[in-house]
């Protein structure tokens, strides 16, 4: 077998050993030191928001500003049916339906044409999907959002430093969610992160992460809460990689483009998923889709490109195929369509570009 190219790799080439390191000196390893507002300070400002609240993991960033839009077991929720399952699962653990919304053909995201027709008398807010690193077409979302009184929750999980007209994703909608696992763009192992302007909210999602304890009166537990904290180490690391998150996106942008020149060179039969108008996307994963004239199946392809050392995954498979969501329908053609065909390709940055023309050239071999 030829050396092995994982899919994703953490880059930790910053301050993380010394952060770390300064925790276990100080003894401050848990929910508690200095990190976490510095983590929580840094990340805000980057994402150009005013309140940053370091969390567990990105599901629990997904479900903090959902308990605190009070959501209740009769409410709606819209979000794409393509999607990592967190995202209709945070609905799910408030009680409320998530509704489904197919996507775009060529960007992957939400339609923001199909989602007026899913609106009812019980949707109380719309959940967007940066899928991959690419930005959703905002505008008229948020005044679909605005002419019916809903709220707006940016998943930013995989979409760190993409930019939509100008301005960073997370900071256009209500609130901002973001997962730190290890596979992300940065990462603290384990995380997440929730930003926002709307100060009421944020106070409200930080009682409730702490277990509701009240801030003025310690052991006092004014409102059931949660233990939705982030750790002191957790958090140094983020520091440190949140201080070089410029370079991480230069890197998976550097990939891009390698992808993108040997794809063109070598006539590969595949689309490329495709950039919403007017934004950057950051390429958390690098995403094709093989055309209905190949003469491999995606899974077919996947099976020899391990056997070459290539690590891939398949595309999310959209969420009304899953048994909890499960709906017997045709209305969601494209997310069935890019579901059965579409891959996404080693997007880390540790990628060379001899790495990147191998992998095409192995796609090559076989499509």
């Amino acid at each position: 077998m030829n050396k092995f190219i994982p899919i994703a790799v953490p880059l930790l080439n910053g301050n993380e050993k010394q952060y770390v390191n300064e925790c276990l000196d100080s003894t401050w390893i848990s929910s508690k030191g200095k990190f976490i507002d510095l983590f929580e300070n840094e990340f805000a400002s980057f994402c150009d928001t005013k309140y940053g609240l370091s969390c567990s993991n990105g599901t629990v960033a997904l479900h903090l500003p959902l308990i605190a839009y009070n959501l209740q077991a009769e409410d709606e929720v819209i979000v794409p049916t393509l999607t990592y399952i967190a995202t209709a699962n945070a609905v799910k653990y408030c009680g409320a339906t998530p509704v489904f919304v197919d996507c775009e053909e060529d960007t992957w995201n939400m339609d923001p044409l199909k989602i007026e027709e899913k609106i009812t008398e019980k949707t109380k807010g719309i959940i967007v999907v940066h899928l991959y690193g690419n930005p959703v077409d905002m505008d008229p979302i948020m005044e679909i959002a605005k002419k019916y009184n809903l709220f707006v929750i940016e998943d930013a999980a995989e979409a760190h430093g993409a930019i939509y007209k100008g301005r960073k994703v997370g900071s256009i909608g209500h609130v901002g969610v973001f997962s730190l696992f290890g596979n992300k763009i940065i990462t603290t192992g384990e995380g997440g992160m929730v930003v926002t302007n709307d100060k009421q909210l944020a106070d409200k999602m930080r009682l409730l992460k702490g277990q509701g304890m009240d801030p003025e009166r310690r052991y006092w537990f004014s409102v059931i809460g949660y233990n939705y904290r982030m750790t002191n180490i957790q958090a140094a690391i983020g520091l440190a990689q949140i201080e070089n998150i410029d370079n991480h996106i230069q890197n998976r942008k550097r990939v891009s483009e390698w992808y993108k020149k040997f794809i063109k060179e070598m006539d590969l039969n595949i689309n490329i998923q495709t950039d919403c108008k007017d934004s950057t996307n950051v390429f958390w994963m690098f995403s094709v889709l093989l055309k209905e004239n190949s003469r491999v199946t995606r899974d077919e392809l996947m099976g020899k490109l391990l056997e070459d050392g290539i690590e891939t995954r398949p595309v999310f498979y959209p969420l009304h195929q899953m048994p909890p969501y499960f709906e017997d329908t045709m209305a969601y053609k494209n997310s069935d369509k890019i579901a059965q065909s579409g891959l996404n390709l080693p997007s880390h940055g540790l990628l060379t570009e001899e790495d990147v023309e191998y992998i095409c050239s192995c796609i090559k071999k076989y499509i």
